[in-house]
């Protein structure tokens, strides 16, 4: 858009309506990061007004959709110091002043909390902020708070429940509230749907990212490994574990990569998505595979969504490449991928719990017994057996066997991808993320296999763009490269973004 409306450009009380046809709201969520730069450099807006807004708004619309755990209360103070920047010509840049929601497994040294959505953790006191949150700071960015998820970022139940935390409970879909937001990144999407954020940090082992984005018609950049810092982010693994941002448009997701972005020791010097380039004809002349075997032939609404999505591809100039399926390594890395996570689970939790001030469990040990003496407030609804069958290994990275389980699953799923960019000379691989969101208190649909468990492993990027609707309900589709190509595959997900305009404002049913 080119100009805010003036309605958005009065009082920050202004941007507080919530139904789907309320005119300051809508202007709020078509609002890129580059529109309220523009706005706030013409003294039309301030970053304060701004951080308001987006408080009431969470104030008016969290109580539904529980996707923020708090708020920051040094939120307004930040932006108010933005503003004194602004006024002195010393903005620091494109996220100077925007408000950002964090997961709440994302360390803050300040009065916010950073519980992996564990209440054994609500006396946990970091020491000092991730490096992501270092750079959001020295941007301007303000921390306005911080986002709901699945307890343990998913990893503490084979039984778990998308979105689920002791903490905060249920987050909710905002395009339906009986379905699912998937998961573990679930507050972060559905905020950043919900507009209580210009854009929010989520973090991904295995489709915590991809997944909660798509259902909820966002853009969700699951990053190369080691492209944006780990350190300060309660872990799962640092052979899986990525952060990077979830927004309502490709703009805002890759002025924030380009913020987050840093050298990390899982990047080895390589190129990393510092400089961005957004170009509408980006796909021209590339090689874009189709990847539809385990992903097509499910949801008829969801083929009809992909198959609009290949012929945009086509109409954009680019050569689609039928047949570009990718192996489904569910199974040939289920012997080596459990045994190598439950070990780096064990040994990356009980360093982060044993280096974190404050009072909490010290180990895993610690935590699966206060999770047995706290069972009607973390445990009503599942177990706890990934915790027990992690602490049953040694947590010995430099053990053989481990070595050989983590090689042997991470070398399998980077074959299957570059195996089949290789193979037909391709730039890119398109394929859906997900299905639309399944009932709450219903597991999604089993035949759908999931692009994430392949680049998770892999260390790939993997980016969600909303692609289209069925019925109510929100469904996007993923570009998939191999590594350090996130910058590439954020320039296709705009051409693609900019051309299907398939993103809706959701509407808060109460059910699909």
């Amino acid at each position: 858009m080119k100009q805010l409306s003036a309605a958005v450009l009065t009082a920050a009380g202004l941007l507080l309506p919530a139904a789907a046809d309320a005119s300051p709201a809508r202007f709020l969520d078509q609002s890129t990061i580059p529109d309220l730069q523009r706005a706030m450099d013409r003294r039309q807006l301030t970053s304060e007004q701004l951080t308001r807004g987006y408080l009431r708004r969470i104030e008016e619309l969290n109580p539904r959709l529980h996707a923020v755990v708090q708020t920051n209360p040094d939120a307004l103070a930040a932006a108010k110091e933005s503003d004194a920047r602004r006024r002195r010509h010393s903005a620091r840049g494109a996220l100077d002043g925007i408000p950002v929601l964090l997961k709440e497994n994302t360390d803050t040294a300040d009065r916010q909390t950073t519980t992996a959505g564990s209440t054994a953790m609500l006396g946990s006191r970091p020491a000092k902020d991730a490096v992501l949150v270092q750079h959001l700071r020295a941007a301007g960015a303000v921390v306005l708070g911080k986002t709901n998820l699945s307890e343990w970022s998913n990893f503490r139940s084979t039984a778990q429940i998308p979105g689920w935390s002791g903490v905060s409970g249920q987050t909710r879909n905002p395009y339906a509230l009986d379905r699912s937001p998937c998961g573990s990144s679930s507050g972060s999407a559905v905020a950043a749907a919900a507009g209580l954020a210009t854009v929010a940090i989520g973090t991904e082992t295995d489709g915590s990212i991809v997944c909660p984005a798509a259902a909820t018609s966002t853009v969700g950049v699951k990053t190369s490994l080691g492209a944006v810092s780990r350190s300060g982010v309660v872990p799962i693994t640092a052979q899986h574990d990525t952060p990077g941002p979830i927004a309502r448009n490709v703009t805002d997701a890759a002025l924030t990569l380009s913020v987050l972005a840093d050298a990390d020791p899982a990047s080895a010097g390589a190129a990393i998505p510092k400089n961005i380039l957004l170009d509408r004809n980006a796909l021209r002349g590339k090689r874009i595979g189709v990847w539809r075997k385990g992903h097509t032939g499910i949801d008829q609404q969801a083929d009809r969504i992909f198959e609009s999505t290949v012929h945009t591809l086509r109409s954009l100039g680019a050569t689609v490449v039928d047949g570009a399926d990718v192996e489904d390594i569910s199974w040939s890395v289920k012997p080596d991928l459990l045994p190598a996570l439950l070990t780096e689970f064990k040994h990356d939790l009980n360093a982060y719990l044993a280096a974190t001030p404050g009072e909490h469990p010290r180990n895993l040990s610690e935590l699966i017994a206060y999770n047995d003496q706290h069972r009607d407030v973390e445990m009503p609804l599942f177990d706890q057996n990934l915790f027990l069958e992690a602490n049953a290994t040694d947590g010995n990275l430099n053990d053989q066997t481990y070595r050989r389980h983590r090689a042997a699953a991470t070398g399998i799923a980077q074959r299957s991808i570059d195996d089949v960019l290789a193979s037909n000379g391709l730039d890119a691989i398109v394929t859906l993320s997900g299905l639309p969101a399944s009932p709450l208190d219903r597991p999604g649909d089993a035949r759908f296999l999931s692009s994430t468990r392949n680049t998770s492993v892999a260390g790939y990027p993997n980016i969600t763009v909303p692609a289209g609707f069925a019925g109510q309900l929100p469904v996007g589709v993923s570009f998939v490269g191999t590594k350090y190509h996130d910058a590439q595959l954020l320039g296709f997900a705009y051409a693609y973004e900019q051309a299907s305009h398939a993103r809706q404002a959701p509407r808060y049913l109460p059910a699909a």
